[in-house]
């Protein structure tokens, strides 16, 4: 297997994690089986117990769970509206930085 096709999103190692622990096999198996195969690219033995945990307790889901908060940008018609009147009343507006 070449390099690049090695490089897995987090949410294909999780897939993999969760394939292994269905077949019953134990972190410190998947960690192994893992690096033998995708090398530097392997999550780390922490990510492989984590997610071995959460599917052998249930979880069916590879992807994250939703995050409380702000969300990192927030893009609204409204927001639209207001910077582009700004930007118009003044074209040399500047953000602040």
């Amino acid at each position: 297997m070449s390099a690049e096709s090695s490089n897995l999103s987090n949410i294909e190692h999780r897939a993999v994690i969760k394939y292994f622990v269905k077949k019953g096999k134990t972190s410190k198996e998947i960690f192994e089986d893992m690096v033998s195969v995708l090398q530097e690219s392997a999550p780390s033995y922490k990510m492989v117990k984590k997610w071995a945990r959460l599917f052998q307790q249930g979880r069916e889901s590879c992807e994250d769970d939703p995050r409380p908060g702000r969300p990192v940008t927030v893009v609204t018609e409204e927001n639209v509206r207001k910077i582009e009147k700004l930007v118009l009343a003044d074209r040399r507006i500047n953000y602040g930085r």
